[in-house]
This record gives structure tokens, C-alpha cells and sequence, in this order.
């Protein structure tokens, strides 16, 4: 692996293309088995990182509601 920057200091989109990359050399099965090891692990720090990421930003975005009385009011992201 390339990168072995800590995986807590890689913005989202860094985090999301070296999983990519990651997951592409997984799939061609070139890969020996202990590389394959390594790389499937910093792929599950990656992920969870990746998810972490989505959902701190899931948390700060906030909808804009009109109450009954015409007061803005917030309620938390519901992406569903």
C-alpha cells in the first residue's frame, strides 16, 4: 500500500478513493495472501472512517420546519 497515512487524518474523499483503489486490487486476485490480509484491514479502517465521516455530516445538516404558530424551527437530517 502506497498510503499508509493514519486513516483519521484522510478527508472523506481521500478515504473513499484509496478504498476504491483497495477494493480493485482485492478483485483482480493478484494479490498473495498476506498483502490480501493487510489490504482487506486498512479497507475496513477506510470504511468505518468513510462511515464516520457520513455520519458527522448527516448530524450537522438540519431541516427547516414552519411551526403552527409560524416559528422556524430545526429538526436533525432524516436521509430516509
Amino acid at each position: 500500500m502506497s498510503d499508509e497515512r493514519d486513516v483519521s487524518t484522510l478527508s472523506f474523499e481521500d478515504a473513499l478513493r484509496e478504498l476504491e483503489g483497495i477494493v480493485s486490487r482485492l478483485e483482480t486476485g493478484q494479490e498473495d495472501l498476506q498483502t490480501a490480509i493487510d489490504l482487506y484491514a486498512r479497507g475496513d479502517l477506510l470504511r468505518a472512517q468513510c462511515a464516520a465521516r457520513l455520519d458527522a455530516a448527516q448530524a450537522r445538516i438540519e431541516a427547516i420546519r414552519i411551526d403552527a404558530e409560524g416559528r422556524a424551527t430545526t429538526q436533525p437530517f432524516d436521509a430516509q
